[in-house]
């Protein structure tokens, strides 16, 4: 390339974001990145929404065990210790990584050609439509609950575990490789994507709305001069972010939660689980451990997406040094 080509390449890429000029590839480490540093600070709470959820299963009277997401961190801490808050971390990382490299990674990807598709005439970079910007996280969303389907099932199967304070079927694991062996011995291949489908329900709702607030919340916030760019302006949109993604995605993620935890086959599928679920225990079911689902989606949302500013800027400056231009 010319020095007055790269010239102009320079001061057209001068004005996007990190995110916009990096490679798909560094989309997708930039994005699991941050979700396990993200990951690491909430997964207790992630144990405690688990339990919550499974407590009362299928009984109209429903246990009460876990009487509130700090009670239940106390009673946890109590009979298992750090270690039992800690459940499922190791299989959490890389779930992370397939989840939120792919939904966080392939989101400005894939906005971007549909932008492209849509808006042939206007800068795909710059157009804001409420339609694309769902389609996208929806999509992105779908392809990392594919991605992680089975090491979601069996974190959520770790977390719920407990010899000392029993909720929901018990199934117990003594790693990751355990379970997946345990399972694909037991059930073949499709054993490991058992409720595959309830995780894309689950993971497009709440990846239609988390980047869509997210940015809708940033420029609205730019754009009317309310606050400018930087660290506070990341979290107060993604603390907007995080409470939409908590009440949107609740109730899909109470179904999830029973169909990856289930024994046997007590759920046919999401749709059943749903219809067993609020016929025995009523439509609040559905919102069971929503205390705790903000008290994780909110902080964990916070998190990621403030550390997703920092790992794209990270990621494109090593990509500026290491690939030729």
């Amino acid at each position: 390339m010319s020095k007055i080509g790269e010239e102009v390449k320079a001061e057209l890429n001068a004005d996007k974001p990190a995110a916009q000029k990096i490679s798909k590839a560094g989309s997708f480490i930039a994005g699991g990145m941050a979700a396990c540093i993200a990951v690491t600070v909430t997964n207790p709470i992630e144990v405690v929404k688990t339990r919550m959820q499974l407590q009362g299963e299928m009984s109209a009277a429903g246990q009460k065990i876990y009487r509130n997401p700090l009670q239940a961190l106390g009673v946890i801490f109590k009979h298992e210790g750090i270690r039992g808050l800690q459940k499922g971390l190791s299989c959490a990382y890389i779930y992370q990584i397939g989840l939120n490299g792919s939904r966080l990674g392939f989101y400005e990807p894939i906005r971007t050609l549909l932008n492209r598709t849509f808006y042939p005439a206007q800068d795909p970079h710059k157009v804001q439509n409420v339609a694309v910007n769902v389609t996208s996280g929806a999509t992105s969303g779908i392809i990392g609950a594919i991605m992680g389907s089975p090491l979601f099932l069996i974190k959520t199967r770790m977390q719920s575990y407990s010899s000392a304070v029993q909720v929901g079927q018990q199934t117990h694991y003594t790693s990751i490789a355990n379970g997946l062996s345990t399972i694909y011995r037991a059930e073949g291949l499709k054993g490991l994507y058992r409720g595959v489908d309830a995780a894309i329900l689950r993971t497009g709702a709440g990846s239609s709305v988390q980047l869509p607030i997210y940015n809708t919340a940033k420029h609205f916030l730019l754009n009317n001069d309310l606050m400018k760019e930087g660290t506070g302006l990341h979290l107060v949109a993604s603390t907007i972010s995080g409470i939409g993604v908590g009440v949107v995605m609740n109730p899909w993620d109470v179904i999830l939660t029973r169909v990856y935890n289930q024994k046997g086959n007590l759920y046919k599928g999401p749709v059943d689980c749903f219809v067993k679920t609020v016929r025995i225990e009523g439509f609040g079911a559905l919102y069971k451990g929503f205390e705790a689902q903000l008290f994780r989606i909110a902080p964990h949302t916070i998190l990621c997406l403030t550390f997703m500013e920092q790992t794209m800027k990270l990621v494109y400056a090593v990509e500026k040094r290491v690939l030729p231009a």
